[in-house]
């Protein structure tokens, strides 16, 4: 399978115009034989969303986005998702003009500048799910920082993490480099995983934040075998091959041994001593 990776800016609040950007891109892509678009995090909506007087969610089943899943390749695309009460951080995979599935973000930051938690409400679900491409599932930025999710998402048949994301250049002096953190962890969850990860990062400013992109696929083995330039709007494409999921993981079989009886024991021991039920 063939997957471009959508490295771009957005316009804050400017819904319309990034469906057209959008649509645009996919048609670029489709020329170029993709099966999968992958776009960044809040890529329809931008990130900034206390700045905005007014509401830009957008409801899952809004046909405007199903036609971006009409031009041939699969789509996965970020956007505030209007859930009528609450308002959700949601990435979209749309496919022939369906949607396959609605991750909703399920850790939201709330330190430093970014305040994910006064504009959304957590998802509650973590769910693997089927594609005419092979087995996927989505962790939303902050989702891949947590090591449960990934790992979950494998157990559950994933062959290919798909992670949109709005992470910034280096905020203030002495704090963490997130082009090596994110180096690090995306190498260690597809090794850990065995699996194909797909990073998809945006670019530009917004707020007074720089987006650095440096979009990039890792393969099971834990090699980066494409990515995109950092700063720049970019469209890169890699080939995939799932069948190396499953070569890996027979080589080295880390996930067939679960213990899952084990696991449910000790979170249910640590959820009475938290109190946390």
């Amino acid at each position: 399978m063939r997957v471009a990776l959508a490295q771009t800016d957005c316009r804050l609040g400017d819904v319309e115009g990034n469906l057209v950007d959008a649509e645009r891109i996919i048609k670029d892509a489709a020329a170029q034989d993709a099966d999968l678009v992958v776009f960044p995090e809040l890529s329809l909506t931008g990130y900034a969303l206390g700045q905005l007087a007014d509401d830009i969610s957008l409801w899952p089943d809004d046909p405007r986005l199903a036609d971006l899943g009409r031009h041939g390749p699969d789509v996965l695309i970020g956007l505030l998702e209007d859930g009528r009460i609450r308002r959700h951080n949601s990435a979209l995979y749309f496919s022939g003009g369906s949607l396959v599935h609605n991750h909703r973000k399920l850790y939201l930051p709330n330190y430093l500048i970014w305040e994910e938690r006064k504009h959304a409400s957590p998802g509650q679900h973590m769910r693997a799910f089927d594609t005419r491409l092979g087995r996927m599932a989505t962790l939303i930025c902050n989702d891949a920082w947590q090591p449960m999710l990934p790992w979950l998402a494998a157990q559950d048949g994933a062959e290919i993490l798909l992670v949109p994301a709005n992470s910034a250049a280096k905020l203030t002096a002495g704090s963490i480099d997130p082009v090596e953190y994110w180096h690090d962890l995306l190498t260690f969850t597809a090794r850990m995983q065995q699996c194909w990860v797909v990073y998809v990062n945006r670019v530009g400013d917004e707020a007074g934040v720089r987006f650095w992109g440096g979009s990039r696929v890792i393969d099971p083995w834990g090699s980066a075998v494409a990515t995109a330039p950092t700063w720049d709007e970019s469209l890169t494409f890699v080939d995939l091959d799932l069948a190396a999921v499953r070569r890996r993981r027979r080589e080295i079989p880390l996930l067939a041994d679960a213990r899952m009886g084990l696991l449910r024991r000790e979170l249910e021991r640590l959820i009475t001593e938290s109190g946390d039920d």
